[in-house]
């Protein structure tokens, strides 16, 4: 038992830092590019991201949250509901926002973008506690199920790859150097790991709380996918675009379904 328990964290870790990888070394290899493929591929990665999220909350997450939850059905759809508002608030003025906004470099926030080094402290700062509750996401995700904690993770990982794009270039843009931004976006991809950790004996010893903590991911997936992502490929409203997009979105779905969790 104590053998299949390490494997699992060993999983759990392994994923995280997999994940920070993947994103971080997308990032630094996405401002070679020339423009026009940069604006095209982060519009392709976005309605994957929004497949991906929206198939982990609805085929996986929720469904294990209620089947955990037992009696407690109640319980869950007012978790899912509070964590949504929390959402909203944080996103009107605290750190969460930079993340569904800045990174996706709108016009509109240019000023933001233009505020120098305090820009790219924040970015840092946001993307450190954004990469802890990834990890206790994570984390307590493969408490639940070995298969949903692989969901989960694929999920966190292809909506971080397109927030870490922008989150890269916000960091070019207010002074850093592409070596000093992809090392400070590799040291804030600790806190996945510990967030990962953290949550991995504390849940052990408060089993109970899973179901609500699967819930709450649930809830940041579906927010992060209609409320933040979903509106930035409105401005595509061509039908061969809006093709693309649904066939992107339907694939990551599709990607879901092919997982089956117990």
């Amino acid at each position: 038992m104590d053998s299949i328990v390490t494997s699992s964290l060993a999983w759990v870790l392994s994923l995280c830092l997999l994940g920070s990888l993947i994103s971080v070394g997308a990032a630094g290899a996405y401002l070679l590019l020339p423009q026009l493929l940069r604006d095209k591929s982060l519009d392709y990665l976005i309605c994957f991201a929004i497949g991906m999220l929206l198939g982990a909350s609805f085929l996986h997450l929720l469904p294990e949250a209620i089947a955990q939850a037992g009696d407690s059905i109640h319980g869950i759809m007012q978790t899912a509901v509070s964590a949504i508002l929390a959402f909203f608030i944080l996103e009107k003025g605290l750190i969460w926002r930079h993340h569904h906004h800045e990174s996706h470099l709108e016009p509109r926030h240019a000023d933001e973008i233009q505020s120098g080094e305090h820009a790219g402290s924040r970015i840092l700062i946001g993307d450190s506690v954004h990469n802890f509750l990834d990890g206790v996401l994570i984390a307590s995700a493969f408490l639940a199920d070995f298969s949903l904690g692989i969901v989960t993770a694929l999920a966190v990982i292809a909506h971080e790859i397109p927030q870490e794009l922008g989150d890269f270039a916000i960091l070019i843009k207010s002074g850093y150097t592409r070596s000093r931004a992809l090392i400070y976006n590799l040291l804030t991809s600790v806190a996945m790991i510990i967030g990962a950790t953290l949550a991995w004996f504390w849940l052990t010893e408060f089993s109970n709380l899973i179901p609500y903590l699967l819930t709450f991911t649930a809830a940041s997936f579906i927010y992060v996918a209609v409320s933040d992502l979903m509106p930035t490929l409105n401005s595509k409203i061509g039908l061969s675009a809006t093709t693309i997009q649904i066939i992107l979105i339907g694939l990551g779905l599709a990607l879901n379904g092919l997982v089956h969790t117990s």
